[in-house]
């Protein structure tokens, strides 16, 4: 599935970031690297902000990025940090929070330094955001925040609650929030398709069980649709892609044909099927031609603007991986892994 052509539609309120100041906060990870790369092939930003904690990647990310070094800024600091937030904010006009604590084993033995990251830091992004006056902002969830099983997803389903709370906040200035929820992106860090590119020499690749299925987007993809989202969004929603799907056995015939198979058992904290619209949220969720469009709690999908532009979704209504009617077959899911197979 070619996502980018199905956000065809959208195009017409593509977000214009020509002359516009762009910050993403841990934009030395894959996502901020590809993004950045993106909008400076695609417009011509005033200037682009990448703050993170880590100065040896900001420091290798310059040597990738010494062609653009007059629109790169980089600021080491931390989404704990509030008033280091503010400090970078200033004069920034768009947002992209894609800075978090990710590995769910790591989350589940660090379970409050987590927090502090993905939802205390969530917190001082918006209160930043409010008071540098912000227009944008988009928080890059999970769908493990989603009915999450896992601390990590729970961290994010909160995330997401305060970022489509926010506008509740900001009064007369012009400051919206929303959010972006997606899959799992093919070769992001720790997902499955380096591990099993490393795993395959050994003869034997681990499956945790053969009715696996996920949601599956590349990275451009994604950095694709956050960039289509600025355009569309007004303020309090969650926007979903729609994805095609995959199964566990199939990907593994992809990266490794012929290859032997162990099942080895799901791992705590994971599920077996993929869902970013849960049954409980279909009651305000609006279906639109290539995504679903979760609306706040406060907000009536009657009344608002979403009503004209799609379809409520039925009660009972839940977008998963394995009742999806798009599914990737193994010669679509072998290209797609080409790049990590080099």
């Amino acid at each position: 599935m070619d996502l980018g052509a199905s956000l065809a539609s959208t195009r017409d309120t593509l977000y214009d970031l020509t002359n516009k100041r762009i910050l993403i906060t841990g934009g030395t990870g894959s996502f901020g690297q590809l993004f950045i790369k993106t909008i400076l092939e695609r417009f011509d930003p005033a200037a682009v902000v990448v703050l993170s904690r880590d100065e040896l990647k900001q420091y290798e990310m310059q040597q990738k990025f010494e062609n653009a070094e007059e629109k790169i800024r980089f600021f080491l600091g931390d989404v704990r940090d509030v008033e280091r937030l503010k400090q970078a904010f200033r004069h920034v006009d768009v947002v992209v929070h894609a800075a978090a604590l990710k590995q769910v084993p790591a989350a589940e033995y660090n379970p409050f330094e987590t927090i502090k990251t993905n939802i205390l830091g969530a917190k001082n992004v918006i209160d930043a955001a409010i008071a540098c006056d912000v227009e944008h902002t988009i928080a890059l969830s999970t769908d493990k925040a989603a009915n999450p099983v896992n601390l990590y997803g729970a961290t994010k389903l909160c995330s997401d609650k305060l970022f489509t709370a926010a506008g509740n906040y900001v009064g007369v200035g012009r400051s919206r929030f929303s959010v972006v929820r997606y899959g799992n992106v093919v070769g992001s860090r720790g997902s499955v398709v380096p591990f099993f590119l490393k795993k395959k020499d050994e003869g034997v690749l681990p499956i945790t069980d053969k009715r696996m299925t996920r949601f599956w987007i590349t990275l451009q993809q994604g950095v694709d649709f956050v960039l289509d989202t600025l355009g569309l969004m007004e303020g309090g929603e969650i926007f979903v892609p729609k994805l095609p799907s995959m199964n566990i056995v199939d990907l593994a015939e992809a990266v490794a044909p012929g290859v032997n198979i162990e099942v080895v058992g799901i791992r705590p904290g994971e599920k077996l099927h993929e869902v970013m619209v849960p049954e409980d949220d279909a009651r305000s969720t609006i279906e639109l031609e290539d995504r679903y469009v979760v609306l706040s709690s406060v907000t009536s999908p009657e009344t608002s603007k979403w009503s004209k532009k799609g379809k409520k979704c039925e009660d009972g209504f839940k977008y998963s991986s394995d009742l999806n009617d798009q599914w990737l077959t193994i010669d679509e899911l072998r290209k797609m892994s080409v790049p990590f197979n080099a």
